[in-house]
């Protein structure tokens, strides 16, 4: 199992490129290390904007599996609000965790 990426507090359009900058590089580390999914924590969110949920909806358009963990109730209601619910479902995780292995 790999360390968690912390999403910032602020992930709105403000920071989304210093943001993805970051959570890029850390996948390419991770990735080095681990063949299993990534964790990525919601825990810190406060504000969050759709150009913020963009670079996680982006993530999930390529090979690498990834799991949601430790949402703020500020990013749950966006996920909400923007039609990504399905990342705080169990089964949701589960069958990027099925894909990974295919």
């Amino acid at each position: 199992m790999s360390e968690r990426f912390e999403l910032p507090a602020e992930l709105t359009i403000y920071n989304a490129l210093e943001t993805r900058d970051a959570l890029l590089a850390w996948i390419k580390e991770q990735t080095v290390h681990t063949r299993d999914y990534l964790q990525v924590s919601a825990r810190d969110v406060a504000e969050v904007d759709g150009a913020g949920l963009q670079l996680l909806a982006a993530l999930s358009n390529t090979e690498q599996a990834w799991q949601l963990v430790d949402a703020s109730a500020a990013f749950i209601d966006a996920c909400r609000t923007m039609g990504f619910a399905e990342w705080l479902e169990n089964r949701h995780m589960q069958a990027i965790l099925q894909g990974a292995s295919a």
